[in-house]
Protein backbone atom coordinates (compact mmCIF):
# COMPACT_ATOMS: atom_id res chain seq x y z
CA UNK A 1 0.00 0.00 0.00
CA UNK A 2 1.53 3.59 -1.21
CA UNK A 3 2.40 5.92 1.89
CA UNK A 4 0.23 8.85 1.69
CA UNK A 5 1.08 12.07 3.76
CA UNK A 6 -2.43 12.51 6.92
CA UNK A 7 -3.74 14.90 8.19
CA UNK A 8 -2.02 16.72 10.48
CA UNK A 9 -5.01 17.40 12.76
CA UNK A 10 -6.30 13.38 12.64
CA UNK A 11 -2.77 12.73 13.36
CA UNK A 12 -2.03 14.84 16.27
CA UNK A 13 -5.67 13.26 17.64
CA UNK A 14 -4.82 10.02 17.19
CA UNK A 15 -1.32 10.48 18.95
CA UNK A 16 -3.24 12.30 21.88
CA UNK A 17 -5.97 9.23 21.87
CA UNK A 18 -3.04 6.78 22.01
CA UNK A 19 -1.44 8.61 24.99
CA UNK A 20 -5.03 8.64 26.76
CA UNK A 21 -4.40 4.86 26.72
CA UNK A 22 -1.26 4.48 27.47
CA UNK A 23 -2.01 7.29 30.26
CA UNK A 24 -5.14 5.27 31.68
CA UNK A 25 -3.02 1.94 31.59
CA UNK A 26 0.02 3.56 33.47
CA UNK A 27 -2.40 5.01 36.01
CA UNK A 28 -3.96 1.65 36.78
CA UNK A 29 -0.37 0.42 37.21
CA UNK A 30 0.70 2.97 40.02
CA UNK A 31 -2.73 2.52 41.69
CA UNK A 32 -2.58 -1.39 41.62
CA UNK A 33 -0.58 -2.84 44.79
CA UNK A 34 1.60 -5.22 41.88
CA UNK A 35 4.53 -2.17 41.77
CA UNK A 36 6.97 -4.98 39.75
CA UNK A 37 4.83 -3.69 36.65
CA UNK A 38 6.84 -0.61 36.84
CA UNK A 39 10.26 -0.86 35.35
CA UNK A 40 12.78 -1.73 37.29
CA UNK A 41 15.58 0.96 38.64
CA UNK A 42 19.07 0.20 38.70
CA UNK A 43 22.03 0.85 40.87
CA UNK A 44 24.28 3.53 39.57
CA UNK A 45 27.69 4.46 40.41
CA UNK A 46 30.05 7.63 39.44
CA UNK A 47 31.44 5.05 36.67
CA UNK A 48 28.31 4.70 34.71
CA UNK A 49 28.61 8.76 34.40
CA UNK A 50 32.22 8.28 33.00
CA UNK A 51 30.76 5.82 30.50
CA UNK A 52 27.91 7.40 29.64
CA UNK A 53 29.54 11.14 29.03
CA UNK A 54 32.15 8.32 26.51
CA UNK A 55 29.37 6.65 24.71
CA UNK A 56 27.50 9.93 23.88
CA UNK A 57 30.91 11.51 22.63
CA UNK A 58 30.95 8.11 20.75
CA UNK A 59 27.58 8.66 18.94
CA UNK A 60 28.43 12.15 18.65
CA UNK A 61 31.28 11.54 16.58
CA UNK A 62 29.52 8.81 14.43
CA UNK A 63 26.41 10.99 13.61
CA UNK A 64 28.32 14.25 13.99
CA UNK A 65 26.94 16.36 10.98
CA UNK A 66 23.70 14.97 11.48
CA UNK A 67 23.35 16.27 15.46
CA UNK A 68 25.00 19.41 14.66
CA UNK A 69 22.32 20.29 12.24
CA UNK A 70 19.04 18.86 14.53
CA UNK A 71 21.05 21.24 17.86
CA UNK A 72 21.77 24.13 15.34
CA UNK A 73 17.97 24.94 16.32
CA UNK A 74 18.59 25.20 20.11
CA UNK A 75 21.22 28.21 19.67
CA UNK A 76 19.83 29.95 17.06
CA UNK A 77 16.55 29.92 19.26
CA UNK A 78 18.48 30.98 22.86
CA UNK A 79 20.33 33.89 20.53
CA UNK A 80 16.97 35.36 19.53
CA UNK A 81 16.08 35.33 23.10
CA UNK A 82 19.50 36.63 23.85
CA UNK A 83 18.54 39.76 21.76
CA UNK A 84 15.06 39.87 23.26
CA UNK A 85 16.57 40.21 26.67
CA UNK A 86 18.84 43.12 25.63
CA UNK A 87 16.08 45.05 26.22
CA UNK A 88 16.64 47.07 29.37
CA UNK A 89 13.62 45.75 31.24
CA UNK A 90 14.70 42.32 31.05
CA UNK A 91 18.44 42.69 31.36
CA UNK A 92 17.83 41.17 34.76
CA UNK A 93 16.59 38.09 32.97
CA UNK A 94 19.43 37.47 31.01
CA UNK A 95 21.18 35.07 33.90
CA UNK A 96 17.64 33.02 34.47
CA UNK A 97 17.82 32.71 30.93
CA UNK A 98 20.86 31.21 30.27
CA UNK A 99 20.10 28.65 33.36
CA UNK A 100 16.70 28.27 32.57
CA UNK A 101 17.84 26.16 29.27
CA UNK A 102 19.02 23.19 31.55
CA UNK A 103 14.99 23.19 32.72
CA UNK A 104 14.01 22.28 28.77
CA UNK A 105 17.23 20.47 27.80
CA UNK A 106 15.57 17.13 27.46
CA UNK A 107 13.03 18.41 25.50
CA UNK A 108 15.56 19.92 23.08
CA UNK A 109 17.38 16.56 22.68
CA UNK A 110 14.55 14.12 22.22
CA UNK A 111 15.52 13.68 18.50
CA UNK A 112 19.01 12.74 20.16
CA UNK A 113 17.63 10.16 21.86
CA UNK A 114 15.86 8.72 18.59
CA UNK A 115 18.82 8.46 17.18
CA UNK A 116 21.02 6.84 19.83
CA UNK A 117 18.34 4.39 20.11
CA UNK A 118 18.25 3.62 16.40
CA UNK A 119 22.22 3.18 16.37
CA UNK A 120 22.27 0.95 19.34
CA UNK A 121 19.55 -1.26 17.30
CA UNK A 122 22.23 -1.58 14.43
CA UNK A 123 20.85 0.55 12.43
CA UNK A 124 22.23 2.89 9.70
CA UNK A 125 21.10 6.52 11.59
CA UNK A 126 20.04 10.50 9.43
CA UNK A 127 19.48 13.06 10.32
CA UNK A 128 15.82 12.83 9.26
CA UNK A 129 15.64 9.94 12.09
CA UNK A 130 15.29 11.99 14.56
CA UNK A 131 11.83 13.08 13.34
CA UNK A 132 11.12 9.51 14.20
CA UNK A 133 9.74 10.45 17.91
CA UNK A 134 6.61 12.01 15.40
CA UNK A 135 5.46 8.40 14.80
CA UNK A 136 5.71 7.13 18.39
CA UNK A 137 2.87 5.95 20.33
CA UNK A 138 3.61 8.27 22.87
CA UNK A 139 4.75 11.22 20.97
CA UNK A 140 1.64 13.05 23.05
CA UNK A 141 2.91 12.01 25.91
CA UNK A 142 6.07 13.57 24.98
CA UNK A 143 4.50 16.98 24.46
CA UNK A 144 2.80 17.24 27.18
CA UNK A 145 5.73 16.77 29.21
CA UNK A 146 7.69 19.12 26.95
CA UNK A 147 4.55 21.81 27.81
CA UNK A 148 4.99 21.09 31.76
CA UNK A 149 9.28 21.82 31.40
CA UNK A 150 8.43 25.16 29.46
CA UNK A 151 5.62 25.76 31.78
CA UNK A 152 8.23 25.45 34.21
CA UNK A 153 10.62 27.83 32.69
CA UNK A 154 8.39 30.19 32.33
CA UNK A 155 7.23 29.97 36.23
CA UNK A 156 11.16 30.81 36.95
CA UNK A 157 11.45 33.06 34.55
CA UNK A 158 8.42 35.64 36.63
CA UNK A 159 9.80 34.21 39.91
CA UNK A 160 13.97 35.50 39.16
CA UNK A 161 11.65 38.66 38.48
CA UNK A 162 10.04 38.76 41.24
CA UNK A 163 13.59 38.25 42.94
CA UNK A 164 15.31 41.17 41.55
CA UNK A 165 12.33 43.38 41.88
CA UNK A 166 12.52 42.39 45.86
CA UNK A 167 16.37 43.44 45.74
CA UNK A 168 17.82 45.52 43.46
CA UNK A 169 14.55 47.10 41.95
CA UNK A 170 11.84 47.75 40.64
CA UNK A 171 13.72 50.30 38.18
CA UNK A 172 15.25 48.88 34.77
CA UNK A 173 18.80 48.71 35.13
CA UNK A 174 20.73 51.54 32.66
CA UNK A 175 23.33 49.44 31.01
CA UNK A 176 24.27 46.01 31.24
CA UNK A 177 27.37 47.36 33.00
CA UNK A 178 25.60 49.21 35.65
CA UNK A 179 23.70 46.35 36.26
CA UNK A 180 26.62 44.13 36.62
CA UNK A 181 28.16 46.32 38.79
CA UNK A 182 25.28 46.90 40.87
CA UNK A 183 25.05 43.20 41.50
CA UNK A 184 28.54 42.27 41.97
CA UNK A 185 29.51 45.36 44.39
CA UNK A 186 26.25 45.50 46.23
CA UNK A 187 24.80 44.02 49.45
CA UNK A 188 21.18 43.81 47.42
CA UNK A 189 23.52 42.18 44.44
CA UNK A 190 24.79 39.10 46.45
CA UNK A 191 21.69 38.92 48.28
CA UNK A 192 19.50 38.58 44.68
CA UNK A 193 22.75 35.95 43.82
CA UNK A 194 22.38 33.95 46.63
CA UNK A 195 18.45 33.91 46.90
CA UNK A 196 18.29 33.00 42.87
CA UNK A 197 20.73 30.40 43.17
CA UNK A 198 18.63 28.80 45.82
CA UNK A 199 15.39 29.27 44.30
CA UNK A 200 16.90 28.55 40.89
CA UNK A 201 18.25 24.93 42.28
CA UNK A 202 14.79 23.72 43.58
CA UNK A 203 13.35 24.74 40.02
CA UNK A 204 16.43 22.52 38.43
CA UNK A 205 15.82 19.88 41.42
CA UNK A 206 11.82 19.17 40.01
CA UNK A 207 12.92 19.52 36.15
CA UNK A 208 15.69 16.52 36.72
CA UNK A 209 13.55 14.80 39.02
CA UNK A 210 10.61 14.32 36.37
CA UNK A 211 12.64 14.12 33.27
CA UNK A 212 16.14 12.51 33.99
CA UNK A 213 14.80 9.28 32.18
CA UNK A 214 11.20 9.91 31.38
CA UNK A 215 11.83 11.20 27.76
CA UNK A 216 13.82 8.45 26.75
CA UNK A 217 11.30 6.08 28.74
CA UNK A 218 8.46 6.86 26.95
CA UNK A 219 10.35 6.20 23.31
CA UNK A 220 11.54 2.58 24.58
CA UNK A 221 8.72 1.25 25.82
CA UNK A 222 5.07 1.43 25.84
CA UNK A 223 3.99 3.28 29.19
CA UNK A 224 2.13 6.58 29.68
CA UNK A 225 3.55 9.87 31.04
CA UNK A 226 2.67 8.74 34.74
CA UNK A 227 4.97 5.74 34.40
CA UNK A 228 7.37 7.47 32.76
CA UNK A 229 7.52 10.81 35.47
CA UNK A 230 7.16 8.22 38.52
CA UNK A 231 10.22 5.93 37.09
CA UNK A 232 12.28 9.48 36.54
CA UNK A 233 11.49 10.37 40.20
CA UNK A 234 12.28 6.58 41.42
CA UNK A 235 15.29 6.75 39.82
CA UNK A 236 16.46 9.80 41.53
CA UNK A 237 15.27 8.25 44.64
CA UNK A 238 17.40 4.98 44.31
CA UNK A 239 20.55 7.24 43.22
CA UNK A 240 20.15 10.48 44.97
CA UNK A 241 24.09 11.28 44.93
CA UNK A 242 24.61 10.05 41.23
CA UNK A 243 21.67 12.01 39.85
CA UNK A 244 22.26 15.10 41.24
CA UNK A 245 25.96 14.59 40.11
CA UNK A 246 24.65 14.11 36.75
CA UNK A 247 22.50 17.32 37.25
CA UNK A 248 25.74 19.16 37.97
CA UNK A 249 27.42 18.11 35.18
CA UNK A 250 24.72 18.79 33.01
CA UNK A 251 24.07 22.29 34.32
CA UNK A 252 28.08 23.13 34.00
CA UNK A 253 28.37 21.98 30.35
CA UNK A 254 25.48 24.21 29.38
CA UNK A 255 26.87 27.13 30.95
CA UNK A 256 30.24 26.67 29.27
CA UNK A 257 28.50 25.50 26.03
CA UNK A 258 26.37 29.52 26.77
CA UNK A 259 29.37 31.42 27.43
CA UNK A 260 30.45 31.57 23.72
CA UNK A 261 27.46 33.27 22.97
CA UNK A 262 25.41 30.12 22.92
CA UNK A 263 27.30 28.33 19.83
CA UNK A 264 29.41 25.96 22.28
CA UNK A 265 25.80 23.83 22.81
CA UNK A 266 26.62 22.74 19.36
CA UNK A 267 28.67 20.48 20.18
CA UNK A 268 27.03 20.29 24.23
CA UNK A 269 23.63 19.48 23.61
CA UNK A 270 24.55 16.52 21.13
CA UNK A 271 26.99 15.11 23.53
CA UNK A 272 24.67 15.38 26.48
CA UNK A 273 21.75 14.37 24.65
CA UNK A 274 23.29 10.60 23.35
CA UNK A 275 24.75 10.15 26.83
CA UNK A 276 21.21 10.70 28.62
CA UNK A 277 19.71 7.82 26.31
CA UNK A 278 22.98 5.76 27.34
CA UNK A 279 22.01 7.03 31.10
CA UNK A 280 18.69 5.48 30.71
CA UNK A 281 19.63 2.77 29.78
CA UNK A 282 21.75 1.95 33.09
CA UNK A 283 19.46 3.19 34.96
CA UNK A 284 16.02 1.37 33.89
CA UNK A 285 16.40 -2.33 33.20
Amino acid sequence: MAKTIGNPISWAAQSLGATSDHVTESVSRIGSSATNQLPMVQTLTLQDLRACLRAGYHDFLETRADAIFIVLIYPIAGLLMFGFALNMNLVPLLAPLVAGFALIGPVAAVGLYEISRKREQGNEVHWLDAFGVFRSPSFGAILVLGFYLVMLLLVWLMVAQSIYVHTLGPEPPTSLVAFATQVFTTGAGWTMILFGTAVGFLFALCALAVSVVSFPLLLDQKVGLPVAVVTSVRVLRHNPGVILTWGFIVATLLVIGAIPMLLGLIVVMPILGHATWHLYRRAVA
